[in-house]
């Protein structure tokens, strides 16, 4: 592979780790840059190939922000376990449920999730300290089942969904949810990566490559996202989800897959 394509991707997949540390959305960049460098790759292995890289990004990510962030353990176990089991089932069941069904679907979730955060000021920028109860964990475990689903067998805007669940329903900030949601996508990912490295999925010397740069962007995203604090997170999360309703509405538009 010739050495400027090899430089490209690692460039787009510096961006992708900074910008997935504080509000997900890595995927927007990498898939993109994959397929334009490499159009004769099968969807699998871009996918897988992505995979492989965001994946030390996310958890580079995760680590960064446990750190820095106070986190409750037994949350965090809930959350991690459910949304790698689900992921896991969600890629299973991949051809099963076809994406112009989902497509639509996803379009709406994301325009009320927009306008929600956008309409409440407030939204995501106070944390509520407060006791780990039964009902909070329950609450974490079906968000992250459903979630985590979604992202093993679809996936656009996975982080955006975590984020804003953690947010509406554990009454925590941006920076809490993004760290919150970044471990949950380091599980899904893990997931998903179970099933595209043993059907050769994965090319690896470029995925590993890529995984560098998307390291030290993804530690640069979370300087960024414990720096500036939940406003910084809030807006960077309405620019994120206002791309991909952009995206999604001209796919469904151009009928793209």
């Amino acid at each position: 592979m010739e050495l400027d394509i090899i430089l490209s991707l690692i460039f787009f997949a510096f961006c992708a780790g900074a910008i997935d540390a504080a509000v997900g959305g890595g995927g927007l960049i990498q898939i993109p840059a994959i397929m334009g460098a490499m159009p004769q790759l099968a969807p699998a292995t871009v996918f897988g190939t992505n995979k492989l890289s965001s994946i030390f990004g996310t958890a580079s990510a995760a680590w960064g922000f446990l750190r820095k962030v106070k986190l409750q353990w037994k949350l965090i176990l809930v959350i991690a376990l459910c949304a790698f089991v689900s992921s896991f089932f969600g890629a299973a069941c991949v051809p099963l449920i076809p994406k112009e069904i989902l497509k639509p679907f996803v379009l709406v979730m994301l325009i009320i999730i927009a306008i929600y955060t956008l309409v409440k000021k407030q939204f995501g920028q106070v944390h509520v300290q407060q006791e780990l109860t039964t009902k909070m964990l329950v609450l974490a475990g079906i968000g992250s089942v459903i979630i985590g689903f979604y992202d093993g067998i679809f996936g656009p805007g996975t982080g955006s969904f975590f984020i804003f669940f953690f947010i509406r329903y554990l009454q925590v900030d941006f920076l809490h949810a993004s760290a919150l949601s970044k471990i949950a996508n380091f599980m899904t990912n893990f997931a998903a990566l179970s099933f595209f490295i043993p059907t050769g999925h994965v090319l690896f010397a470029i995925g590993f490559a890529m995984a560098a740069a998307n390291i030290v962007g993804a530690l640069v995203g979370v300087r960024a996202a414990l720096k500036y604090g939940s406003g910084f997170i809030r807006i960077l999360f309405l620019i994120l989800v206002s791309i991909l309703i952009v995206r999604l509405s001209y796919q469904i538009v151009m009928g793209i897959n």
